[in-house]
């Protein structure tokens, strides 16, 4: 009698790329690749930002065209010229950027373009039953009714996840899947993954958390500036090994050595509370940030870490508490005097505000600093100025483009955010507020950012760290706050909490401990 697994293993490759090649002008994103997907498996793609990962799931997707080569689904070849085809073919992308309408609930995102209709129009019981039924088998737990614009980025990842499911797709591609999640998130996601694999359905999990892969992929494919280099199953090989099949060299670590915190406070923040209509969203926070030091904050998703950054930003009001920058009250000033003070700001999300994608890079270093040199001269902005200040991060920071001119789009987001921490870290800031610096970026970029904040630590910038990669709030901390449901909850030493501990005070399962 034949099992399920018997007929996958003499099932066709579920995904077969051959030979795909893809060109842009002055560079070749894509060359020669070759990936065979076994049906009914998780199967990581792993590689730097930039390698073309990214791009070779856009042509899988139907979002670009390869220039050669040849894709198979299910041992039938097929020609993708829209995401709408794949779609058909059964083949569904979670973004790494989310696609999501801002204004729209979560139901009516979820059937947009798919809508259920009943005598003409938008059959909303069915669509619920069938988000409910999904969600529920899936363990993706998501209000239908709520506003996207409301949801936390792990919330949002869900929405996304449960729009590819409600289209049919057996096959599903996730970008960059874990990287807002918290080490208990991870587990349940991958839970799901396997319950998904269960099935009969095909995963295709894109990361840069080696460990993850291992823990949940079948097997491994290495891409290398723009071409595979190697397929491995997790059982052979390392993180470390992986590592340098990735880049050529070893896994970094976020780990900060000698302490350079001083007793002199430059950011402090005193009784912050913050409310949305009726709804506190942050109450009685208070913490200083002195020169030299690294403070992090910890928590899942849509516990109040957005609203306290867009308070110490200046664009969030405030229903109590103050701010004082280097003993100065900045409470009433405006974001742009904050910013002019010395605040600089790595936002959350680099592409909804941290740059202009249809921009050139040179534009980009503007953003934020029109008001201060190089960028300006009189009421003029310096372009030349600020094309030779941009040349300068390209270089200091190692941001792989043709050149300043290049439309920030072009860069992979690795690179993209190596351009925000160079522009960030320009102009001699006191304060700077990091949320989430190194997210869904290679090791390589990683390993370049937390040098430059180990570096500006080390001068005496006094840097406030928001971060879903608690590896990474462990390793460059020297002060750990952990905020739960808008309250700061416990104050912990880096140097002795471990991951496990610390995302159980962030799920409330650790109760209140101020030691």
């Amino acid at each position: 009698m034949s099992t399920s697994s018997d007929t996958l293993s003499t099932a066709p490759p579920a995904v077969a790329l051959e030979g795909i090649t893809k060109r842009f002008p002055g560079v070749v994103a894509n060359h020669d690749i070759r990936i065979t997907v076994a049906p009914g498996t998780v199967h990581a793609i792993v590689g730097e930002n930039g390698a073309g990962k990214s791009t070779l799931m856009k042509i899988l997707y139907g979002m670009q065209r390869p220039d050669e080569g040849t894709i198979r689904v299910n041992g039938r070849q097929v020609s993708f010229k829209t995401p709408s085809d794949a779609i058909a073919a059964g083949i569904g992308m979670v973004h790494q950027h989310f696609m999501l309408a801002d204004n729209l609930t979560v139901l009516e995102n979820i059937v947009l373009g798919a809508e259920p209709k009943k005598a003409g129009r938008l059959d909303t019981g069915a669509a619920r039953a069938r988000i409910r039924q999904l969600a529920e088998a899936h363990g993706l737990r998501v209000d239908p009714d709520r506003l996207v614009e409301d949801l936390g980025v792990g919330e949002r990842q869900r929405v996304e996840i449960l729009k590819v499911l409600y289209r049919g797709a057996r096959i599903l591609i996730l970008d960059e899947p874990t990287a807002v999640l918290v080490p208990q998130e991870v587990e349940e996601l991958f839970d799901n993954l396997r319950e998904l694999k269960a099935e009969g359905l095909t995963v295709i999990f894109i990361s840069h958390k080696l460990d993850e892969v291992l823990d949940i992929a079948d097997a491994i494919t290495v891409i290398r500036r723009g071409t595979t280099v190697a397929s491995v199953l997790p059982r052979d090989v390392t993180s470390r090994e992986l590592a340098e099949l990735m880049v050529g060299s070893e896994l970094p670590t976020p780990e900060t050595r000698e302490s350079t915190v001083t007793d002199r406070v430059v950011l402090d923040v005193r009784g912050l509370r913050v409310t949305e209509g009726d709804r506190v969203v942050l109450d009685d926070v208070s913490f200083p940030v002195h020169a030299g030091e690294v403070v992090g904050v910890a928590g899942v998703e849509g516990n109040g870490q957005t609203e306290l950054i867009e308070a110490i930003m200046g664009l969030h009001p405030l229903a109590a508490g103050a701010i004082e920058l280097g003993g100065e009250d900045i409470t009433a000033w405006s974001t742009r005097r904050r910013r002019e003070s010395g605040i600089a700001y790595i936002p959350e999300d680099r592409h909804r505000e941290g740059l202009l994608l249809e921009a050139s890079l040179w534009e980009n270093r503007v953003l934020g600093h029109q008001t201060r040199p190089p960028a300006r001269a009189g009421i003029w902005i310096n372009r030349a100025a600020a094309r030779k200040d941009t040349e300068r991060i390209v270089r200091a920071y190692d941001v792989r483009t043709p050149g300043v001119d290049t439309l920030a789009l072009a860069l992979s987001g690795g690179n993209q955010q190596k351009l925000i921490v160079g522009r960030e870290m320009s102009g001699d800031p006191k304060a700077l507020i990091a949320a989430h610096p190194t997210r869904g970026v290679d090791v390589g970029a990683q390993a370049a950012i937390w040098d430059h904040l180990r570096d500006a630590r080390a001068s005496g910038l006094a840097v406030l760290l928001i971060s879903a990669d608690l590896d990474e709030l462990i390793g460059l901390s020297d002060t750990l706050y952990v905020i739960y449901r808008g309250r700061f909850v416990a104050r912990l030493d880096p140097g002795r909490v471990t991951p496990e501990k610390l995302g159980g005070y962030m799920t409330g399962a650790i109760a209140e401990d101020q030691a």
